[in-house]
């Protein structure tokens, strides 16, 4: 299924810039009646759980008449090449227009042939660090790292990795595994050697072990791995995780015990998922106008909706395009804009460093 604990597949550059142009024109309707002749747009790897797919699917069926078929729901982003590869001369029911895959795959996607571009109407508001320059494949949501809080154990937040250093917080802290096997897990070792000063890559990763070791040393880093339920248990008060996770988890215990999502001040990693649409899409208008309703402010919000933060979202919030309503659930905004998007290499980097140096460092077989 969808994860971003798969986050070894997802992650982009390091700065999060966007052309100064914008454009936000609806889709032509030349693009519109050609889609709708086709009837049909075919979809993979589309759980309607994860990133308020379900509403987003629903809400662009209603909008143009075209009907959506999915393709195995709990795929992962091999299996959608996979799918496309098979599928190369068929242009029936089981090949997929679209994918939504971790950004390693869409270069490797694009030099294998199996990606054609496009360029939606609002493409001058993707980052351009997160999306290829002929339009093969685009950033299109991303999480970044935080921790849930259980507020019943601790009535004020920690804000920041260094707060976390506080002898208040004694048998509180826990990863959710082990970062050697776990991506997200690593990515939360990582972030904390950027909030203490990391360099990205290695360095970072480095300062992240001795960071966790140094809770380690302290009391504070329990040896148990965090989940909803040793949280609201109270075993594991305090653990990281992707922040659309730890929303949704906020939300599913509904308040017992009470749980804040925090964006530590002192590091916002991200990673990001990407879309594209294959080179042998049997529907290949009806993919161009999925892509331009998923990245219009409407299909940008739905996934919000869903806690994945839309690739366009910074400037949406300069525009005043998310609702209050839609903000009030989510940690500040102000957090994500300082969002960084570690490399594939700085992040091939840190599992090497990772594999190297946590069990020594650590005590861990």
């Amino acid at each position: 299924m969808k994860s971003f604990r798969r986050l070894a597949l997802l992650m982009s550059a390091a700065s999060f810039t966007v052309s100064a142009t914008a454009a936000y024109a609806e889709p032509s309707q030349a693009l519109i009646d050609a889609a709708k002749k086709e009837g049909t747009l075919t979809t993979i790897a589309l759980p309607h759980s994860w990133c308020g797919y379900g509403e987003v699917i629903e809400a662009f069926k209603k909008k143009y008449g075209i009907q959506v078929t999915e393709l195995n729901p709990n795929a992962g982003s091999g299996d959608e090449l996979e799918a496309i590869k098979a599928n190369k001369g068929n242009k029936g029911p089981q090949a997929p227009d679209v994918v939504d895959v971790g950004l390693s795959f869409g270069p490797a996607a694009k030099k294998d042939g199996l990606l054609q571009p496009y360029k939606v109407s609002t493409w001058a508001t993707i980052p351009n660090d997160v999306k290829d320059a002929d339009g093969y494949w685009y950033g299109d949501y991303y999480g970044v790292l935080g921790f849930g809080v259980n507020n019943d154990v601790f009535k004020e937040n920690p804000t920041s990795f260094a707060d976390l250093k506080d002898k208040k917080y004694a048998n509180s802290v826990a990863l959710e595994g082990d970062p050697r096997t776990g991506n997200s897990v690593m990515m939360s070792v990582y972030a904390a050697g950027v909030a203490e000063g990391g360099k990205p890559g290695a360095d970072a990763l480095n300062k992240g072990i001795a960071f966790f070791k140094g809770l380690k040393t302290s009391g504070n880093l329990v040896p148990v791995n965090g989940s909803a339920q040793n949280l609201a248990q109270g075993a594991t008060p305090i653990y990281f995780d992707w922040d659309y996770n730890l929303l949704a988890m906020r939300d599913k215990l509904g308040g017992n015990p009470p749980v804040s999502v925090v964006v530590p001040s002192d590091a916002v990693v991200a990673g990001v998922y990407v879309q594209a649409i294959s080179a042998y899409a049997p529907h290949p208008n009806a993919a161009k106008l999925w892509i331009e309703y998923l990245y219009s402010d409407e299909g940008q919000l739905g996934w919000l909706n869903g806690y994945c933060h839309p690739i366009r979202f910074n400037d949406m919030v300069k525009r005043g395009i998310v609702p209050q309503a839609m903000l009030d659930k989510l940690p500040p905004a102000k957090n994500y804009a300082k969002a960084v998007f570690p490399t594939l290499a700085q992040q091939s980097e840190a599992k090497k460093a990772v594999a190297k140096n946590w069990g020594p460092e650590m005590g861990a077989k």
